[in-house]
């Protein structure tokens, strides 16, 4: 088999169904090295900002709404150079894409969304965030219930309510490791927090590597299924689950889908076998190493960051913050992109992802 992306696995043994190679290539990285690494940092030019000026102008002038701001309807031609080099660094290279330079006091609110989401546009396409048909969620402390996932409730297997530390929770606890339902994540700074509120992002090849290397036991665990719930995405999806393994690889392509608040979620399903404690011991040795190789970076006001989903976790440390909805409170609008130079997923990722094939237009919440 050729390895496309990651180079020649190396002493390939005889049992060709039992192997796993080491992956080796740029999406490869510990924190360390990605502190020294400039190919995932990008600037926004004048001759950008001046386009976005004028796409703006006249785009108000329609009296467009954000959700209107397409690549037609929002051109930047001076972006498209710029949007590739970053899409090809998040396929290709770390899987991370960080945009800085954005003036961002200079917009009023509805101005800055219809510039991000033109950009999105430029970059990808936009895909749903939930069952309601939401495109761009504000990220900021809502102080969310911790027994509710996006307005559904699920009972434990003793009856009481559903507790965990929800990796996709609102609030301002710190949120684990993880990865969402697309193949970008894309996040727009607008202002930061008084205390806390870190990024941190780890690389999932690097994971497999260690893991791989370290407790060979426990990544076979993880390359085997585990049941994860619907809670919270699809309408009606308290009642509903599937199984997908935590490392796949397809054609010498890797991705790796995980959000341990959704495995917790299926574990409390009573038509459901109890999750093993090896695989709790997988899971926890997991975040540990994340923990260990991961990089930190803190946004400020006007920063866009992208990140690969296939190939990245991300979390961020708990924050202090302002009265929310001030002007220097805590807020960022994330849009989930589907990318036109995306991976082949595996055969079984069909059951999440619907489309499985490069560069197919998937991820998202199915509408009801």
């Amino acid at each position: 088999m050729m390895w496309r992306l990651y180079g020649e696995p190396m002493n390939k043994p005889d049992n060709k169904d039992n192997y796993r190679p080491f992956l080796t290539g740029a999406s490869v990285w510990t924190g360390d090295q990605m502190a020294s690494q400039p190919s995932w940092r990008f600037s926004f030019t004048g001759e950008i900002l001046a386009d976005v000026d004028a796409a703006l102008t006249e785009f108000m002038a329609n009296d467009g709404q954000w959700q209107d701001a397409t690549v037609e309807a929002f051109p930047l031609n001076s972006f498209t150079p710029l949007a590739q080099k970053m899409a090809h660094e998040l396929e290709n290279g770390s899987g991370l894409a960080l945009l800085q330079g954005f003036p961002v006091d200079k917009y009023s609110e509805d101005q800055r969304r219809a510039i991000w989401f033109a950009i999105g546009q430029h970059m990808g396409t936009p895909v749903y965030q939930d069952f309601k048909g939401q495109m761009m969620r504000d990220i900021r402390d809502e102080q969310q219930d911790t027994d509710e996932i996006n307005g559904h409730h699920l009972a434990t297997r003793d009856g009481s309510a559903f507790q965990s530390s929800k990796a996709r929770t609102l609030a301002n606890g710190a949120l684990r490791f993880h990865t969402d339902r697309t193949d970008v994540v894309a996040l727009f700074c607008i202002g930061q927090a008084k205390k806390g509120g870190i990024s941190k992002i780890a690389a999932s090849p690097s994971l497999y590597n260690h893991i791989l290397e370290r407790r060979p036991d426990l990544h076979a665990v993880l390359c085997e299924p585990y049941f994860r719930a619907r809670l919270g995405e699809e309408k009606g999806g308290e009642n509903d689950y599937y199984a997908l393994p935590v490392f796949g690889l397809k054609d010498g392509f890797f991705t790796s889908h995980y959000s341990r608040t959704y495995i917790e979620a299926a574990d409390e399903m009573p038509q459901l076998p109890s999750i093993t404690p090896v695989q709790w011991e997988a899971l926890d040795y997991l975040n540990q190493v994340a923990e260990e190789i991961c990089f930190e970076m803190t946004f400020a006001p006007g920063d866009m960051q992208f990140i690969n989903n296939h190939i990245i976790y991300h979390a961020r440390t708990a924050f202090e913050d302002e009265a929310a909805g001030t002007a220097k409170s805590r807020c960022l609008h994330r849009l989930w992109l589907s990318m036109a130079n995306s991976r082949p997923l595996p055969d079984d990722h069909k059951i999440l992802w619907q489309q499985i094939e490069a560069g197919a237009l998937r991820g998202g919440i199915m509408q009801p």
